[in-house]
């Protein structure tokens, strides 16, 4: 199974509704951050990618709450390398309360990994070892 990376998250209060409670869509930005991370661990940056000309869309996502996020709380979100496939990989995700023992949401996101012109590129050597790497084996990205 691949390796998860964790980044912590402190809600605040703009994040959550009326009733102090997350706001659903802010989550999609937690999964952001945590495959900011998640690329960090690994020795590279989302912002080399694009640099190297390549971005990874979001093309789906998928979330299931299963428990309640609220204002001030300490949760973790989890992230690991699901599925690649020829153009595409699949990210999925965990958010856990403080201890890691009860899992509030589970999430999934699809990209497609494109070039210069917006269009389906496949996946390198290159870019293929770099998602394959073990973070333990490299330094972190700043």
């Amino acid at each position: 199974m691949a390796t998860w990376t964790e980044e912590r998250i402190r809600v605040r209060y703009g994040e959550t509704d009326m009733m102090g409670h997350a706001y659903y869509a802010n989550y999609l930005y937690w999964l952001e951050q945590a495959r900011g991370a998640w690329c960090r661990d690994r020795g590279f940056t989302y912002k080399q990618l694009e640099e190297a000309g390549y971005k990874l869309p979001v093309v789906e996502t998928w979330i299931r709450y299963k428990g309640e996020i609220k204002y001030d709380d300490l949760v973790t979100v989890r992230v690991r390398l699901g599925e690649t496939k020829r153009s595409a990989i699949k990210f999925e995700y965990e958010i856990v309360a403080p201890g890691g023992d009860r899992v509030l949401t589970e999430a999934y996101t699809w990209h497609v990994f494109v070039g210069g012109e917006m269009k389906a590129a496949p996946l390198t050597g290159e870019f293929k070892e770099m998602l394959a790497r073990d973070p333990a084996d490299w330094a972190q990205a700043e």
